[in-house]
């Protein structure tokens, strides 16, 4: 976060907690990880919240799953089991659009041609402009699409409001819940979903989950 020529420049110390985490047994099968400020991420919750922060790297919804000190990691908690997806067959054009107040959801409408799927960023628990429902409507019968959230911590929600352009609605219009995954992470994974030529409800499987979502029986 600090180059060379400034005071207290940070790069050596964080190259070197992330050679030892690296090289540590502790972290044998946790998984790709971002080792800041002798924090322990787990890559699938980090996210950079500061543009210039030392401690720039949090997880919001988790918290740090370990910690380096005196050279020594340590886990405090260790990530269930990551999921293991298609190798990408084929290039894909995949989308990303933000809700904006008072959007009147023109830019969705250019989205009907040239694009295998995209990821919406909605408010809060997964809502958006009443505009974008009906573009919203036809672009799921075209493509995938995915309900994300733009908060940037906790969860798309999936029955609790149901007016039009919540996230219950938008769900019985055949969006895909993203779960905890932001909008940058989602469109990750669907883009290798997409590349890997998986079905809608194989989609619906992964992003689930990715997110840790186990639907209760009967």
């Amino acid at each position: 976060m600090r180059n060379p020529t400034i005071a207290s420049a940070d790069g050596p110390g964080n190259l070197l907690a992330a050679v030892q985490a690296a090289a540590s047994t502790h972290l044998t099968g946790v998984g790709c990880v971002v080792v800041m400020a002798d924090e322990i991420h787990a890559a699938k919750h980090v996210h950079k919240m500061n543009t210039t922060s030392l401690s720039a790297f949090a997880s919001p919804d988790t918290g740090p799953i370990g910690r380096v000190v005196e050279g020594d990691p340590y886990l405090m908690t260790r990530p269930t089991t990551a999921p293991t997806y298609p190798i990408p067959t084929r290039g894909v054009r995949i989308g990303l659009i933000t809700a904006c107040l008072g959007d009147d959801a023109e830019l969705l409408r250019r989205l009907y041609s040239g694009f295998d799927g995209f990821v919406i960023a909605g408010f809060r628990v997964g809502h958006v402009p009443a505009a974008f429902v009906d573009p919203l409507t036809e672009l799921a019968s075209r493509m995938p699409i995915v309900l994300a959230s733009r908060a940037g911590a906790g969860p798309v929600l999936r029955s609790t409001y149901g007016f039009p352009g919540s996230e219950r609605d938008l769900q019985d219009r055949g969006l895909i819940n993203s779960g905890f995954l932001g909008p940058f992470k989602a469109r990750v994974l669907l883009h290798v979903l997409i590349a890997a030529g998986a079905e809608h409800h194989e989609i619906v499987t992964a992003f689930d989950a990715a997110s840790g979502h186990v639907a209760m029986p009967g």
